[in-house]
């Protein structure tokens, strides 16, 4: 029988008692197989307990990457196992990518945001040269330069990541939860829960 609850707190509880493992704050962005090398490993630095929305500076992509697939693809799943609680959650929901070609001027605001709040060393990232394309360098060690007052270069996407399902599995309780969203008559997101086995 489905209840009337939320996996937040389990995730923001997790992420506390996990704190001091630097890896419990990487998760693992996983997309349909037909995407599957564009798996991501991704740092969350923050979790707004106030908005559904997994978003944040570092929750970024590299537009070269064929990122256009991902654009028609909308859906994904986070996998984040918490190694010192045994909990983990997986969070399937919509992938929403915001790249310079965007039209629209919030979205926008928030890529550029992000990018400003990420350290120059990121974002030297999205000026190297291509990812998974042959290494032609030679070692020339040639530096790129940033001006670190200009907005976001075309190769920087902003992620944002809205779930619609959540399987939370705790291995200590041997309990295992599913969180199923839907929408209420005034628009705003509800989450129903249902114990299920292990």
């Amino acid at each position: 029988m489905a209840t009337a609850a939320s996996w937040k707190p389990l995730l923001l509880r997790a992420l506390d008692s996990n704190a001091h493992l630097k890896h419990s704050a990487f998760f693992q962005l996983v997309l349909p197989p037909s995407l599957a090398c564009f798996s991501y490993l991704i740092l969350i630095e923050n979790y707004v307990a106030g908005d559904d929305r997994l978003q944040r500076k570092t929750f970024q992509s590299d537009g070269r990457i064929q990122i256009e697939e991902i654009k028609h693809c909308h859906f994904g799943e986070i996998c984040w196992y918490f190694t010192e609680s045994w909990e983990q959650f997986r969070i399937n929901g919509k992938i929403d990518i915001i790249d310079g070609a965007n039209s629209d001027a919030c979205k926008l605001q928030q890529r550029e945001k992000a990018w400003f709040a990420s350290s120059l060393k990121s974002r030297l990232q999205y000026l190297a040269p291509a990812p998974r394309l042959p290494d032609i360098s030679n070692g020339s060690g040639e530096e790129n330069q940033l001006d670190p007052s200009e907005g976001p270069v075309e190769a920087f996407c902003l992620l944002l990541f809205d779930p619609e399902q959540v399987d939370y599995l705790n291995l200590k309780s041997n309990e295992r939860f599913i969180f199923t969203s839907r929408s209420s008559e005034q628009g705003f997101k509800l989450w129903m829960s249902e114990k299920v086995n292990p």
